[in-house]
């Protein structure tokens, strides 16, 4: 807000500015209005976004009632524009004022469009915010526009009410710069500092990290150029696809997209405000035009894979429709939502967080869980952080999620074990050591079982309008009803995701201990194979937790819940509530310690005390560790036989007003950036690089163990013919004095490693004589 204002106001207008309209009351004004507008338009404050937009609305009312003089430009001829056609600061009192603003759309908006086009904002979400929120606002405290700028006193009294309400801290303050509301200079001064700034005779060039403003209006600017491509209605592909369906899908597709749409709307405006419903439109319909590009990616995959062309089976399941949708419009909603982002890379929770959107479409997490993974398959252009956010999705989904009652993964498991009897297991242990197979669709998953036996059997062949889960299907007598794909792929995930949990807490607690591991894992993987009802509405940490302390309770190894729960709320996306807050019985809740006690130990207590025994149970494998199965376009890529040296494709923030991803403002963390198709400048940079090169090396290596024998440090050079020297013991007269003082040390090294090396070799043969 300040830095914005000083861009849009002269710091020592002319002297015929009359004295009521300086600087400092402009902002006061500015300020509160803005404080105002927050405070009664959004249910939500935190919501980023939104509040932003308000504050440009604020602006751009009060830059209309500026004098030009007071202006700098842009706005000064945009101002004028507005003058010129007479629709500012003209007598109004006796116009309608909804007719008013019909009349001003063309001529009013050219300050506002100022302002997007300057910040990077979407001109559309602005204009709907200003007209469906903040005029409203304006009618709702009395402020007109004819009368000029409105009273401090009047909009201070106001926000008194508003603030004594919602006993949130007096952000006037920030006006008077009170010092409990300052970041802490020193600190963040010291955010971009590396050894190879420490250097006080170097020219500190320190660029800080994004504003949370900044990171919101570039990745929401970047959603919608992907979008813009895409329609809000079915493309030509995708209606040739419903086409070639036994059952054309079409119409119950578009009645289920503007069914879901009205309920958005509504819960959107109850969780933001009631007058931000058009703004949950606008978002919702982002998600459709996602939700529909995916689909066709989707489709023209399973195309490939199968072969076939007729998808009635898949496009005609509402679940998979509805899970989709919710997972398109889950992208739109936390690209909006999470843009407050920590350093650490977690962000605070709000009303509008996952699972907000299985709440509002009714739908249940382990149906949502199935198109997590194809969705960021089948969409190329998802950033790095939205990939991480559905993974995290993804994660919550299986710890705790998917387990509340009343979800379909219990009725999966009781049907699994009835399959062939209580031997049978949602996934065998066997297969745990194995890698995890990424070659499953959705279509895979919601219409699980797909794969017919290995063995021959009559029926159809395997397509992607096979039979879902849900429906029965008649069997030959000497054919086995087939396994659930679904369930089988998110017991895989569980037990890889739970063995990642267990050794991270492990390795922070029982790393003296490296025996009792393979124990722990073996309950914890018997506790959710066998005994699954135990995470009935209780959370996969909980388990943990618990199989921890049971085990080095039998092994007599002294770990407390105290030191347990200490070290697990340093573990990243915690929650104390998971150990504050346990399950015991229904609708009865207490710490994790009486869950243990009460629950967990009378339910295990026989298998827990067999490993204090001679015959403790068979170990469950250790799961075999993945890589993720999503390539990350943005990741840094190491360069062979570089030292220390990446190449990354250009990341954001882009300037989007001159097209998708130009290079304008870069926030690289390292001090030096070449980007390709660029002026380079001078060689300079390039012996900047060597020299940063070599002395990361260097500490590199001096870092290493003490046993390692230092090898000789080759120097990286891009303006220099001919071949690196090893030993560095010759200089060139271009070489700069930190290059040939640390050839000098990397020679004298090689030498007192060659003597060592020496008397170590005469010492072993006097020995032998």
């Amino acid at each position: 807000f300040s830095r914005t204002c000083g861009l849009i106001y002269l710091e020592q207008p002319s002297s015929e500015i009359s004295a009521e309209l300086s600087s400092v009351l402009v902002l006061k004004n500015y300020w509160i209005t803005f404080l105002l507008a927050k405070g009664k338009v959004l249910q939500v404050e935190d919501d980023l976004v939104i509040s932003f937009q308000l504050l440009l609305c604020v602006l751009d009312y009060f830059i209309k009632l500026s004098p030009p003089a007071m202006l700098k430009e842009p706005y000064k001829s945009a101002v004028t524009a507005v003058t010129v056609n007479g629709s500012a600061r003209t007598p109004r009192r006796g116009q309608n004022r909804s007719t008013r603003i019909s009349k001003q759309i063309d001529t009013d908006t050219k300050v506002i469009e100022v302002l997007c086009k300057e910040h990077d904002c979407n001109l559309d979400e602005v204009k709907n915010v200003y007209f469906t929120s903040f005029i409203p606002f304006l009618n709702s405290v009395g402020i007109v526009a004819s009368n000029g700028l409105p009273e401090v006193e009047v909009l201070s009294k106001q926000y008194d009410e508003l603030y004594l309400k919602n006993k949130d801290i007096d952000a006037r303050l920030f006006l008077d710069h009170d010092e409990t509301l300052q970041p802490d200079v020193i600190a963040c001064s010291q955010l971009e500092r590396t050894p190879l700034k420490t250097n006080p005779d170097e020219e500190l060039n320190v660029i800080l990290p994004q504003t949370p403003v900044r990171a919101a209006m570039n990745n929401i600017q970047q959603l919608i150029m992907i979008l813009n491509s895409a329609t809000d209605k079915p493309s030509d592909t995708l209606i040739t696809y419903f086409n070639n369906c036994t059952v054309n899908p079409k119409d119950s597709i578009l009645k289920r997209v503007e069914s879901l749409e009205h309920i958005f709307k509504k819960k959107f405006a109850e969780a933001v405000g009631h007058g931000c419903a058009e703004i949950g439109s606008q978002r919702y319909k982002l998600g459709v035009r996602l939700y529909y590009r995916v689909m066709e990616s989707m489709l023209k995959s399973e195309e490939e894979r199968l072969s076939v062309q007729n998808f009635s089976k898949l496009l005609n399941d509402n679940i998979f429709h509805t899970s989709l949708l919710a997972c398109a419009v889950e992208v739109v909603m936390a690209t909006y939502v999470r843009n407050a982002s920590q350093s650490d890379g977690t962000s605070a929770e709000t009303n509008l967080s996952f699972p907000w959107i299985l709440n509002v479409f009714d739908l249940k997490a382990f149906d949502f869980y199935k198109v997590i993974e194809s969705f960021i398959k089948a969409e190329p252009s998802l950033t790095r952080e939205m990939i991480k956010h559905l993974e995290r999705c993804e994660h919550r989904i299986m710890e705790s999620l998917a387990w509340q009652s009343g979800s379909p993964l219990f009725d999966l498991i009781k049907q699994s074990k009835e399959r062939e009897g209580q031997t049978d297991q949602p996934e065998p242990t066997s297969t745990l050591n194995l890698p995890l197979q990424h070659n499953h669709t959705a279509a895979d998953l919601y219409l699980s079982p797909v794969r017919s036996p290995k063995k021959k059997a009559s029926g159809p062949p395997p397509s992607a309008t096979s039979t879902p889960d849900a429906q029965p299907t008649v069997t030959p007598q000497t054919q086995k009803p087939q396994k659930s794909t679904s369930l089988s792929l998110f017991y895989k995930k569980v037990y890889l995701l739970a063995y990642l949990r267990l050794r991270t807490l492990f390795f922070r607690l029982l790393s003296e201990h490296p025996d009792l591991e393979p124990l722990i894992w073996t309950l914890f993987q018997h506790t959710l194979q066998n005994e699954y009802e135990l995470m009935r509405d209780r959370h996969l940490d909980q388990i943990m937790m618990c199989s921890m302390y049971g085990i080095c309770k039998v092994k007599n190894v002294d770990l407390r819940f105290k030191i347990i729960v200490s070290a697990y709320k340093e573990l990243p996306n915690t929650n104390q509530e998971t150990f504050k807050r346990v399950l015991i019985r229904e609708e009865q809740y207490d710490s994790i310690i009486v869950f243990y006690n009460l629950v967990f130990m009378q339910r295990l207590k026989t298998n827990i005390l067999q490993y204090a025994s001679n015959r403790p149970p068979t170990l469950s494998p250790i799961p075999h560790i993945p890589r993720s199965p999503y390539q990350f376009s943005n990741s840094p890529r190491r360069v062979p036989a570089g030292n220390n040296i990446y190449i990354s494709p250009l990341k954001s923030p882009y300037k989007f007003s001159d097209g998708f991803q130009s290079p304008t403002k870069m926030t690289p963390r390292s001090r030096i950036l070449v980007s390709i198709g660029e002026s380079f400048g001078t060689s300079e940079k390039f012996q900047k690089i060597n020299q940063m090169v070599c002395n990361s090396d260097c500490q590199l290596k001096r870092s290493a163990e003490v046993s390692a024998a230092p090898k000789p440090l080759k120097r990286l050079r891009f303006d220099i013919e001919g071949q690196d020297e090893a030993d560095g013991s010759k200089h060139l007269p271009q070489e700069s004095k930190f290059q040939q003082k640390l050839a000098e040390m990397t020679s004298t090294r090689t030498r007192m490693q060659k003597q060592k090396l020496s008397d170590a070799n005469d010492t072993s043969a006097s020995e032998e004589k």
